[in-house]
């Protein structure tokens, strides 16, 4: 039986992941991008605490599969992050070292950029399942 056959009535949780994914993707900007990923993670933790209360949903390889998926997707999330994070630090180190700092002031005008921070707090949370 597939994944959807198990979770019917959990229809509202995959529209909340789906809907998550999609905003993660049209988010522009740091802050946004980070408020629309930690939705994201939000929502594929509960994917995992569902799993948890049927057994035979576990054992299925539909699910191990998209269980696969989503683990991966987190990963890529936390890789774009670090990439992001490391040339943000580079660009903001360049722009205060001598002597890109004296051209940057001059000629180019760059300015330093925010770095994509996660909510750490929200990740650390345990996941709630109503059911």
């Amino acid at each position: 039986m597939p994944v959807k056959g198990y979770a019917k009535h959990e229809r509202d949780l995959f529209e909340k992941v789906t809907k998550a994914r999609t905003n993660a993707i049209k988010a522009e900007g740091p802050a946004q991008q980070a408020k629309a990923e930690n939705m994201l993670t939000d929502a594929l933790k509960s994917v995992f605490a569902v799993a948890e209360n049927y057994p035979d949903l576990r054992a299925t390889e539909n699910y191990q599969k998209l269980q696969d998926e989503l683990s991966d997707t987190e990963n890529k999330i936390m890789a774009a992050r670090r990439f992001y994070n490391a040339n943000v630090r580079d660009l903001n180190t360049k722009i205060e070292t001598f002597p890109t700092n004296v051209i940057n002031s001059a000629i180019l005008h760059f300015q330093k950029r925010e770095f994509f921070e996660a909510d750490e707090a929200a990740e650390k949370e345990p996941v709630k399942v109503d059911l």
